[in-house]
């Protein structure tokens, strides 16, 4: 059979020369944005990490129920392994009543997940030898100097005296300071910080002067105690660093790192990205009374307030609870840490630093009102033994910690492992984050 044979015209030349620009234009753009997100961690096979594909799984079907059942309106989770992400997965809605669905590139209130970020920022400082953590607080926001310790007498009258010492730098770092938050109870020293609205301050300047003026719950190093002391820490780093909060934040540790969707107050043509809050239905909440939980699991839409922060500017830059952030964002803070302090070649902290940050800085304290935890480093919680504390599924020497909207991340030094759990229900009751990490081990089956 004779072969046909096509003429080469001119036309033809020009045909194949455009198409061939054309396949090479593509492939320098793919290699042009491949390196734009090079910051981004690179994707794994899950087999290849000691992954089942099919017992991870396991998330997708418990999560999709959650949402099903209205127990989560949409939420995302991401598991990174010897550095690659081998799972990262989106369920639901970001605004349910909008139709808006989960997305990848969805921002959440992480509430508590700011704490983390700014013990960083803190030990950066650290390493510079600007303090050193047994340094009374004082020396540095001399506002803070001569707290007083009240207690009440035996006929229920207030007492104030000096505490044995003032608190140090490491005692805000660990919830030893012996303040309290003003939300949670109805203690004297509870109702002296919703009176004198300490957490609507205008400024953290202004925030640490009222809060100088206000007594200490417990002793100082005796016992932990949630607090506002991690916003004490984001004052210290303005004082320390000479520039605002927010601005070391974005220029020492944000934009080093890569993570371009964190912030405290969401730019506006990223605000349609933000995922819709959401709370259980009869929840109170406001700043002048202790928050109230109600027990429905049926969730509506949040009280619009609480969002109020994140979209406009209220001068408070709050170091324990104030940042909106991605799942990708974090996972890169996340892996910074369990990298002992770097990531994308830049270096945080150095590994001694990371190190001393995950031991138990609370030994010997009452711990009682540490959830599922059995130790507290320096701004992170850490699990030394699982069967001491929530008998559930996860190593020894894992740390992180979670947010009141349900989110949650924890470092796995042993595994190299980091995950990143992300939901807007608060104040969030549903155990979602920690069957997230329960669905995460029992899938790795090879060290």
């Amino acid at each position: 059979m004779p072969v046909k044979t096509i003429p080469i015209t001119p036309s033809i030349i020009q045909s194949i020369t455009a198409d061939y620009l054309k396949r090479v234009t593509l492939a320098a753009l793919f290699l042009l944005l491949s390196a734009v997100a090079a910051a981004d961690l690179p994707a794994g096979k899950p087999a290849r990490a000691g992954f089942d594909p099919e017992r991870l799984a396991r998330i997708d079907d418990r999560m999709n129920e959650a949402v099903a059942a209205g127990i989560m309106v949409g939420g995302q989770g991401a598991i990174a392994k010897d550095g690659k992400v081998i799972y990262r997965q989106v369920w639901g809605d970001a605004d349910r009543e909008a139709g808006t669905t989960m997305e990848e590139d969805t921002l959440y209130r992480i509430y508590s997940m700011t704490k983390p970020i700014t013990g960083v920022a803190l030990m950066m400082l650290y390493e510079e030898g600007r303090f050193l953590l047994e340094d009374p607080v004082s020396m540095y926001l001399p506002e803070l100097a001569n707290l007083k310790l009240i207690s009440v007498d035996e006929n229920g009258e207030p007492l104030e005296k000096a505490p044995i010492r003032q608190p140090s730098i490491r005692d805000l770092l660990r919830h030893t300071a012996g303040m309290s938050y003003g939300i949670f109870s109805n203690t004297p020293v509870d109702l002296a910080y919703r009176e004198a609205e300490l957490l609507q301050a205008p400024t953290l300047e202004e925030f640490t002067k009222r809060l100088g003026q206000l007594p200490l719950l417990l002793e100082p190093g005796t016992r932990w105690h949630y607090s506002v002391s991690v916003d004490v820490q984001g004052r210290l780093v303005e004082v320390l660093s000479g520039m605002p909060f927010g601005q070391f934040l974005a220029t020492r540790i944000f934009e080093p790192l890569g993570m371009k969707d964190t912030f405290f107050v969401v730019p506006e043509d990223k605000q349609a990205r933000l995922a819709q809050l959401y709370s259980p239905k009869g929840t109170v909440m406001d700043w002048n009374t202790p928050w109230q939980l109600s027990t429905e699991t049926e969730l509506e839409v949040a009280d619009p307030r609480l969002s109020e922060g994140y979209l406009k500017s209220m001068g408070f830059e709050s170091g324990g609870g104030g940042l909106v952030s991605s799942t990708d964002d974090y996972l890169m803070f996340a892996q910074m840490l369990v990298n002992d302090g770097e990531y994308n070649g830049t270096r945080l902290l150095a590994p001694g630093t990371v190190e001393l940050m995950q031991g138990n800085h609370i030994q010997g304290m009452d711990s009682s009102g540490l959830w599922r935890m059995d130790a507290f480093g320096l701004g992170v919680g850490v699990v030394q033994d699982p069967s001491a504390t929530s008998g559930e599924l996860g190593p020894s020497g894992t740390y992180g910690w979670g947010g009141a909207a349900g989110t949650l991340f924890w470092v796995d030094p042993k595994n190299d492992l980091v995950a990143v759990f992300m939901v807007q229900s608060v104040p969030h009751q549903t155990p979602l984050s920690r069957r997230f990490k329960v669905l995460t081990y029992q899938a790795l089956i090879e060290d």
